[in-house]
């Protein structure tokens, strides 16, 4: 396996936010995550990505424990993410949020020391370039909060690439996005799976989720309440009544 979780556990005061839970997913899938609001899906995943401390438990990555590692730490070793809540660089530009990717490999401190490393050459330049075209990003020269929602939210994908990571969580990466933007996510998702990527996937619209992930994952109260193919995540009375609704409804 790629990542393996073992009985991670997170409080919040007497908020058990993620309680004992297993992962295991495989390299070259896409692995969904889903449950109703506030069910500790971005809590998981900030656990795994280093931006929280677990209480209890362990992280493995490529088989290494990487439970203590903070976020940039991570980063060098292949694990990028987005956030539920765009976090761009919305003062510098479309182009200049991919080469912090690349660059700073998302250091907390990169607005202090943007170029780490040195200015980027035009290798770099040409790699960020290639990947704001992927992600049907036109304007590498606008300011980032000029951007549409959608947009940034595209360019958050664009900059967790450039990291060149082997592991990408995507964190809601729908979310205002309309149903043609949702349809190209979810063949961007297929075909960078088919290079070798390796996508955990946390979204509230369900058909993306169920029509893109080879497994899925579903927490409720911070407990993983089922694991299974798609077919038979829907097909399971605990996850209708727990997070699809009705039987009408899923």
């Amino acid at each position: 396996m790629l990542l393996e979780c073992d009985g991670i556990s997170k409080r919040f005061g007497g908020v058990h936010a993620v309680a004992e839970v297993d992962l295991a997913v495989a390299p070259g899938q896409v692995f969904g995550l889903i449950g109703p609001n506030g069910a500790g899906k971005t809590t998981l995943v900030n656990l795994i990505s280093g931006h929280l401390r677990i209480d209890a438990g362990a992280i493995r990555f490529a088989g290494a424990d990487v439970t203590r590692l903070a976020p940039h730490a991570l980063t060098a070793r292949g694990i990028a993410r987005t956030f539920q809540g765009v976090r761009l660089f919305k003062g510098l530009t479309v182009l200049e949020n991919v080469l912090v990717g690349r660059h700073a490999r998302m250091r907390s401190d990169v607005l202090r020391r943007l170029w780490p490393r040195g200015a980027p050459d035009r290798r770099d330049r040409e790699s960020a370039g290639l990947l704001l075209e992927r992600l049907g990003l036109k304007r590498p020269q606008a300011l980032a909060g000029e951007l549409a929602y959608g947009d940034q939210r595209r360019l958050e994908i664009a900059r967790a690439l450039a990291s060149e990571p082997r592991l990408l969580i995507l964190d809601e990466p729908a979310a205002g996005m309309n149903p043609a933007e949702s349809a190209r996510l979810r063949e961007l998702m297929r075909a960078l799976v088919a290079e070798g990527l390796t996508i955990v996937l946390i979204e509230h619209d369900v058909r993306l989720v169920m029509g893109t992930c080879e497994r899925v994952a579903v927490l409720n109260f911070g407990r993983k309440i089922a694991e299974g193919t798609p077919v038979e995540i829907q097909a399971s009375p605990i996850v209708r009544e727990a997070y699809l609704g009705s039987e009408d409804a899923a």
